[in-house]
């Protein structure tokens, strides 16, 4: 990389920081779509604290998620998800990555809406389950046919994600590139609302 790509990567990222002021940017999608590694590349960025509403739900449950799947249900972890991302979006100046259901449930969505800007990360099936396949931890995939399963989850789903603020393809392209195509998206949607 060149040094003038650096620095308007870096006067990039400044303009959005002002523009955002405090409010938090969460991430949606579905598993695999990249979320807490293009958040992490993003918080870098802006200089932002980063964190993933999965790991906050463990350490607020003191479980894993398989473990309240298994042990209290989805309901329950949804509700737990639902306070955890309630509780981080009064944070200032956070990246927050939310698990794949979380933007589906109406009540979280409405948090998300009112507090934060929301970058849905869109990926096609084919990436989606070839990175979710590396990972045994998606208690959502534990069926006979879990290519099947995230198709489903896919139909469903997609058309809630899309009520994000932004959409943002995530592809077979290094993350810090996805996080670049993030940092101009959301410039460009806040540069609409003026």
């Amino acid at each position: 990389m060149t040094r003038p790509d650096a620095a308007l990567r870096q006067a990039r990222a400044e303009q959005l920081v002002e523009r955002l002021g405090g409010r938090p940017l969460v991430l949606v999608g579905m598993m695999g779509a990249g979320k807490t590694t293009v958040g992490r590349r993003l918080a870098a960025r802006l200089n932002r604290h980063f964190l993933d509403s999965d790991e906050e739900i463990e350490k607020a449950a003191q479980m894993t998620i398989p473990e309240i799947f298994e042990q209290r249900g989805e309901p329950e972890f949804r509700a737990g998800e639902t306070r955890v991302i309630a509780r981080v979006l009064k944070e200032h100046a956070v990246v927050l990555a939310t698990g794949g259901g979380a933007f589906v449930n109406e009540e979280t969505r409405a948090l998300v809406k009112g507090e934060a800007i929301s970058v849905w990360l869109k990926a096609e099936i084919d990436i989606l389950f070839e990175r979710v396949s590396r990972r045994s931890n998606r208690p959502l995939l534990k069926t006979a046919n879990p290519r099947a399963t995230l198709e489903k989850l896919i139909e469903d789903r997609y058309p809630i994600y899309a009520e994000a603020d932004v959409t943002v393809v995530s592809r077979d392209v290094p993350q810090d590139a996805v996080a670049g195509d993030v940092v101009e998206a959301v410039l460009s949607y806040l540069q609409r609302q003026d």
